[in-house]
């Protein structure tokens, strides 16, 4: 790493030759030549068991939810030490289907029409980052653990979400278990800690020998926070988990007043359905409130991808017109491994197992717009041989979503964009903004 200026002498460069030594090195050579990269998307209809013609149904669903997050980070003190907060602000709206048909009929849309459909609720969280505690934390791993469990006791939409996190883990909606493990403590070195729902505190605590738990250590986010470096590495899984347990908290909410009308509903997440990195475990228990509510109450729902590897090669194969328009295509664990993602398949390999408990499908709209959808599965294993049978209300999902279509934004639905309009934040003025306000007053 090369020496940076701070008394005036001149900064130190990277050296225009070196390169040369890499070059020229068997053992480089030899290893990149071994290397492989995912095929090319020409071979692509030896798969065409995958593809399937939407045969767009019928179906009940007459309310979507949308559920989206953003973040912004903010300085708080740029120079050394420098110091730093993460504004959080999510965004739950309700759309009504028939509304929808009423506004597509009129020649001209007013504002009016616009507020008939959408009703959205803002929820806004302030994370620190860098370099900021509060007087009662002895450290900045405490602080954060902290400012996680207080925003999840707050009430917001007929309830708070540490209620639903327990509901969740200890699966209250169905055969109650009183046993959670923790893989590691908090505080101690210690691991696999025994967190049992009748050692529960009323404020979601348990008393442990090495220190207070938190419920919402559960995410294990605090086995990335670090002292001196921060807790940046930790913004993208909470966002995905918030959202997440957004869309299970309405659900657990619904099912306790009138189950039935969960047929009527369609939730969509601006995201895959999985949990990533340190919070990975949640996909279980997911797993299987999804598939008893499936299974019993014919629960929608969907997570919709922006960007990534899927939605390269979905733009590549419809670019190759490899996928027709009104196609759908599932994406098998073969298929993964061979064209979008390095590795192997196998039955021991299987993409999304410890994350996912959904199965992904581009979708080519009859209008032109690509979709890479997550629709929830019962098993990773389905992925070995996907069959359009095991994903739940498939093609009633796919009629929805085109159906909604929004022609503001390239591959855009319509709830997905007023909802994301109405939680982010711009990089100006929105942030400078941030910035002055924070400074000025803490």
């Amino acid at each position: 790493m090369a020496y940076s200026s701070y008394k005036g002498k001149p900064t130190e460069y990277a050296s225009k030759s070196s390169h040369s030594y890499i070059i020229n090195d068997s053992e480089v050579l030899d290893f990149i030549s071994k290397c492989k990269i995912p095929q090319e998307n020409t071979e692509i209809s030896i798969f065409f068991n995958l593809i399937h013609q939407l045969q767009r149904k019928r179906f009940k669903i007459r309310y979507v939810i949308a559920i989206d997050g953003g973040y912004t980070p903010v300085y708080v003190k740029k120079q050394f030490p420098s110091s730093e907060l993460v504004f959080f602000q999510f965004g739950v709206l309700l759309f009504n289907l028939e509304h929808l048909n009423e506004v597509e009929e009129q020649p001209f849309i007013s504002p009016e029409d616009i507020a008939k459909l959408k009703n959205l609720e803002r929820i806004k969280f302030i994370l620190p980052v860098k370099n900021i505690i509060d007087e009662e934390s002895n450290s900045f791993k405490e602080f954060v653990r902290k400012t996680i469990y207080n925003f999840f006791l707050k009430k917001m939409l007929n309830g708070n979400l540490i209620e639903t996190l327990k509901w969740l883990i200890y699966r209250e909606f169905e055969k109650s278990t009183d046993s959670y493990i923790l893989a590691t403590h908090p505080i101690s070195e210690k691991t696999r800690i025994e967190l049992k729902k009748s050692e529960l505190k009323e404020n979601y605590t348990f008393e442990h020998d090495d220190g207070l738990i938190y419920l919402t250590d559960v995410f294990r986010l605090h086995e990335v926070i670090d002292e001196e470096l921060g807790a940046g590495g930790i913004v993208g899984y909470l966002l995905s988990v918030i959202e997440q347990l957004l869309a299970v908290h309405i659900i657990k909410y619904i099912y306790k007043m009138n189950p039935n009308k969960l047929e009527e509903i369609l939730f969509i997440l601006d995201r895959p359905l999985a949990f990533q990195g340190q919070t990975a475990n949640l996909h279980k228990p997911v797993r299987e409130l999804i598939n008893y509510l499936q299974d019993k109450y014919n629960l929608y729902i969907v997570g919709l991808e922006k960007n990534g590897a899927f939605v390269e090669h979905a733009y590549e194969i419809v670019k190759a017109e490899k996928l027709k328009k009104g196609e759908y295509l599932l994406l098998s664990n073969d298929y993964i491994y061979s064209y979008i993602l390095p590795g192997k398949a196998s039955e021991e390999n299987i993409y999304g197992r410890t994350t996912y408990y959904s199965g992904k499908i581009i979708f080519y709209t009859k209008d032109g717009n690509i979709n890479v959808c997550s629709i929830p599965i019962k098993n990773s294993e389905i992925l070995l041989n996907p069959r359009k049978e095991e994903y739940k209300n498939l093609e009633e999902i796919l009629t929805v979503i085109e159906d909604l279509k929004c022609d503001m934004f390239d591959n855009a639905l319509l709830p997905i964009t007023l909802v994301n309009k109405l939680i982010s934040l711009s990089d100006y003025p929105s942030t400078a903004i941030l910035e002055k306000f924070v400074s000025g007053n803490i």
